[in-house]
């Protein structure tokens, strides 16, 4: 087992990051919330629940005054405020009041449907993540962002609403197939990309391992993640400078995945988009062509795509820019300086962008 904890801006701890390769700790830091006399509700989707609700709902009935559940069915599609009025709806029919706490039991739509509920529903109560996909673990139960999709239009609803606990069972990741899996590696091998060059060789040299799931390779892979989110988002909470890093590749990778009405998953996205920035930064000199082709090597060797296929180069860019990452008119775009070190980049033309958008277009 590992833990990290995340503190705010006076270095006050908020809450703990977990790594177990099974749910026996949870029960001991679940007691640790002072959950006694407390509902607990459990929200998570259809394919997870026959996984794991049994189990978390043993482990919670130990502790908890009343435990609850709402599931709803698995998807992107359902990620919107519909859902979330079915979740209002089931807290209110069970009387939960501010005191109360809810269990985000699922991956990043489960994660961040439970974030913006527990941060909207009587203007805040408790809820804590218990990640079970390789995207979810290593991204979005980390940092405090919640939110729904709205007309397709990704996060555009949301709240930046901390947990109280992060719990990561690494044996989940057994239960995903392949694509699921590797699609949270886009994730993974961004945070080394932008934050460390050191992680980044850790990652292409221990291809083998990462791929036959090993727990130990699982559990230091998962936490070197983590750790680099973490510090990320404690320097910037609310997404203010540097936490803007952490969107490499998602410029253009949100577009795609309305455009492609999400049958591409949000990792794979976030993989082409990261080749579409990587060519920007190989064009403006940061990087070298070597470095960009080591880059599309090592998505490849975690089976992520490489292009698109879609005819309109300037489609993409309209609808990159409705994307909520614009500031003053400007697409705010995420480079390499080198591998390890990213930034920000405001004064790209729609024809450099254009570019990028060609290159990672298959014809």
């Amino acid at each position: 087992m590992k833990a990290l904890t995340v503190h705010d801006s006076n270095n006050t701890s908020i809450y703990d990051i977990v790594l177990s390769d099974s749910f026996k700790h949870l029960g001991n830091y679940f007691k640790g919330l002072n959950v006694i006399n407390r509902r607990i509700c459990i929200i998570t989707e259809n394919n997870v629940a026959k996984h794991y609700l049994d189990e978390i709902l043993n482990i919670f009935l130990a502790s908890a005054k009343e435990t609850f559940f709402y599931i709803f069915e698995a998807g992107e599609a359902n990620k919107n405020l519909n859902t979330i009025n079915c979740i209002y709806k089931k807290l209110i029919t069970c009387q939960f009041d501010r005191k109360d706490l809810l269990v985000a039991l699922g991956g990043g739509v489960v994660g961040d449907m439970t974030g913006y509920a527990a941060a909207t529903y009587l203007r805040g109560i408790d809820f804590i993540q218990i990640p079970t996909s390789l995207l979810s673990q290593v991204d979005s139960s980390i940092g405090g962002k919640t939110g729904v999709d709205f007309n397709s239009y990704k996060n555009m609803v949301g709240a930046f609403y901390q947990p109280k606990l992060v719990y990561i069972n690494v044996s989940t990741l057994l239960t995903l197939n392949n694509r699921e899996y590797y699609s949270g590696m886009g994730e993974v091998i961004k945070h080394g990309l932008i934050k460390s060059r050191n992680y980044y060789e850790w990652l292409k040299g221990n291809i083998a391992g990462i791929k036959e799931r090993r727990p130990d390779i699982l559990v230091d892979m998962i936490h070197e993640s983590c750790d680099i989110k973490r510090k990320v988002v404690e320097k910037d909470p609310k997404e203010q400078g540097d936490r803007a890093l952490l969107n490499f590749g998602h410029t253009i990778g949100h577009s795609i995945e309305k455009l492609m009405d999400f049958s591409l998953l949000h990792g794979e996205c976030v993989a082409i988009g990261m080749i579409a920035a990587s060519y920007l930064s190989y064009k403006e000199d940061h990087i070298t062509k070597q470095m960009l082709l080591d880059i599309k090597d090592t998505l490849h060797c975690f089976e992520l795509p490489l292009k698109i296929k879609y005819s309109s180069c300037d489609e993409i860019l309209r609808v990159t820019k409705l994307d909520k990452k614009m500031e003053a008119g400007k697409i705010k775009f995420i480079l390499l300086k080198e591998i390890g070190h990213a930034m920000i980049d405001k004064n790209l033309s729609d024809e450099q962008i254009l570019e990028s958008i060609e290159y990672i277009r298959e014809v």
